[in-house]
C-alpha cells in the first residue's frame, strides 16, 4: 500500500517532478495537580525511552538503519535519473516526435495532448524500470519488507502505470489548455488546478484507488470494531464501519488510514495490525488517524503544500523560458505552448522539489506529531503507541540525528515519538500498561 500511494503521489507531480473532541475512555479519578507534578517529575522519561528502544534486537535495529540510510541516496538517484530520462527526451528529440505522432492522429488539441501523454508515461516508464525494479522490489526483498514474488509485484506495477495514465490525463490536458489560453499567467491557475487536483485524488483515494491493490471488507470482531468506533463517533466522526484490507500479501508493514471526504470517507486498517498488535496498540494508532481528520490537516496540508505548489508554479514558469530561449530549436520545441516541452517541465520541478525536500517533510513531520498526541489523548494507551512506534523501527531509523531528522523524515523518528508517549505517560501514571512494557515485539529472526 506505501507503495502505490508514493505512484499515485509521483502522478500528481509527474507534470512538475516529471515525485477537540471527547476521549472514549473510562473516567480518571481525579488526582491534585500538585501530586501529578511531583509524580511526573520522579518519572523519568529518558529511562523509558532507553528501555523501549533497548527492545529491538541490534542486529535487526542495524538493518532498520542500513535500509533507511539507503533511502537517502535513493532520493538524489531518483532525481538523477529522472533529469537524465527528460534530457534524452530533449535531447534526441523523442519528445518533439511524440508530439508529431499525436498531431498526425488528431487536429484536435486536446487529444493531441492526451495521445502525447500516453506515449510519456510509457517511454518514462519503460526507461525508469531498472531503478523502479531494483528500489522496490529487490531491494525490499534484500531488508524482508516484501512479501510478493515478481508476477503480482509486477502486476500492482502496471495497475500503477495505468492509474498514471488516466488520471495523468485528468491533469496534464486542461494544464497544457492553460498554457496555451492564457500565456505568461498560465502558471497562477495552473497552480490552482494543480491543488484542486490534489483534492480530487484524496476525495477518490479511498473508494476508488486503494481497492486497485488490496480486497477492502468490513471489520467484524466486535473486540476490535466496536473500540475504534467508540472513539470514531466520540470525536465527531459519523462513521458506522470500520474496513479491514489485505495488506500482508505485500509486506509485514502496520498502517491505517481514515480518508476521503463526505460519503467516500472510510476508517481502515490492514491485517499486519490486527496480525501483530494488541488492542492497546491498535488504539493509538486509529486514534492518530482520527486525529488527522479531526485536526482537519487534509485541508491544512492542500493550503501549506499549495504555497509549496504555487513558488514551484513560478519557478516553473521562469525556468522554462530561461531554457527554450537557449535550447528550444535545437530541441525542436515551438514555445512554452508546446507540449513537447514537458519533460523541460520536469526537469525544472524536479529540481524544485528536490531543493524543497526539507520544507515538504517538515510540513508533513509536524501534522504527524499532532496526530500523535492526539492520539494519546484519545487512547490513553502510551506503552502500545511506544509498541507500536518500535514496529516501524522495522523499517524506519529510530534514532537520528536532528539535522538528519529535519531533511529525510516526513514522519517523527521513533524516539521522538516514543519520547512524546513517556512524557505524555508521566502526567497519567493511572494508564501505564505492565503487559505492554514487557511485551515482545518482533518476530524471531
Amino acid at each position: 500500500m506505501v507503495r502505490q500511494a508514493r505512484l499515485v503521489l509521483l502522478l500528481i507531480l509527474l507534470f512538475s517532478v516529471f515525485g477537540n473532541g471527547q476521549t472514549t475512555a473510562p473516567s480518571v479519578s481525579a488526582v491534585p495537580a500538585q501530586d501529578r507534578a511531583t509524580t511526573a517529575r520522579a518519572f523519568n522519561v529518558d529511562a523509558a525511552v532507553d528501555a523501549y528502544l533497548a527492545k529491538m534486537p541490534p542486529a535487526q535495529r542495524a538493518r532498520s538503519d542500513a535500509y533507511f540510510e539507503g533511502g537517502y541516496w535513493l532520493v538524489l538517484w531518483d532525481f538523477l535519473l529522472t533529469v537524465f530520462v527528460m534530457w534524452l527526451l530533449l535531447r534526441f528529440r523523442w519528445s518533439a516526435g511524440m508530439r508529431n505522432l499525436a498531431e498526425r492522429i488528431t487536429r484536435f488539441r486536446p487529444i493531441q495532448t492526451a495521445l502525447y501523454w500516453v506515449q510519456f508515461s510509457l517511454v518514462t516508464a519503460i526507461l525508469t524500470f531498472p531503478l523502479t525494479v531494483y528500489e522496490g522490489y529487490f531491494r525490499e526483498h534484500k531488508y524482508g519488507l516484501l512479501n510478493q514474488t515478481f508476477g503480482p509485484w509486477m502486476r500492482e506495477q502496471l495497475i500503477a502505470l495505468a492509474v498514471v495514465v488516466v488520471l495523468g490525463t485528468i491533469l496534464v490536458v486542461p494544464l497544457v489548455g492553460l498554457v496555451r489560453l492564457l500565456g505568461k499567467s498560465w502558471w497562477v491557475w495552473g497552480a490552482v488546478l494543480m491543488i484542486v487536483f490534489l483534492a480530487f485524488v484524496s476525495l477518490i483515494e479511498p473508494v476508488y484507488l486503494a481497492p486497485l491493490f488490496n480486497k477492502y471488507t468490513r471489520l467484524e470482531d466486535p473486540r476490535i470494531r466496536d473500540p475504534i468506533l467508540a472513539m470514531a463517533n466520540a470525536n465527531g466522526i459519523p462513521a458506522a464501519d470500520v474496513w479491514q484490507f489485505d495488506a500482508s500479501r505485500q509486506s509485514n508493514r502496520v498502517s491505517a488510514y481514515v480518508g476521503g471526504f463526505g460519503n467516500t470517507q472510510r476508517i481502515s486498517l490492514n491485517d499486519n495490525l490486527l496480525k501483530r498488535c494488541t488492542l492497546a496498540e491498535i488504539e493509538p494508532v486509529m486514534g492518530h488517524e482520527m486525529g488527522h481528520y479531526i485536526l482537519n490537516h487534509e485541508y491544512k496540508g492542500l493550503l501549506m503544500n499549495g504555497v509549496v505548489i504555487v513558488i514551484g508554479f513560478a519557478f516553473l514558469n521562469w525556468g522554462i523560458a530561461f531554457a527554450l530561449a537557449r535550447c528550444g530549436q535545437q530541441w525542436d520545441i515551438r514555445g512554452i505552448r508546446d507540449v513537447a516541452a514537458l519533460p523541460l517541465a520536469v526537469i525544472v520541478f524536479s529540481l524544485y522539489f528536490f531543493l524543497m525536500t526539507p520544507v515538504s517533510n517538515t510540513i508533513t513531520r509536524t501534522m504527524e506529531y499532532e496526530a500523535d498526541m492526539f492520539g494519546l489523548n484519545v487512547s490513553r494507551q502510551p506503552d502500545g503507541e511506544a509498541n507500536v512506534d518500535l514496529i516501524v523501527g522495522e523499517y524506519r531509523k529510530l534514532d537520528p540525528g536532528p539535522v538528519e531528522e529535519f531533511v529525510f523524515f516526513d514522519h517523527p523518528s521513533g524516539r521522538t515519538r516514543i519520547t512524546a508517549a513517556m512524557r505524555w505517560k508521566a502526567w497519567h501514571p493511572e494508564c501505564a500498561s505492565p503487559e505492554e512494557m514487557v511485551r515482545p515485539v518482533f518476530r524471531s529472526q
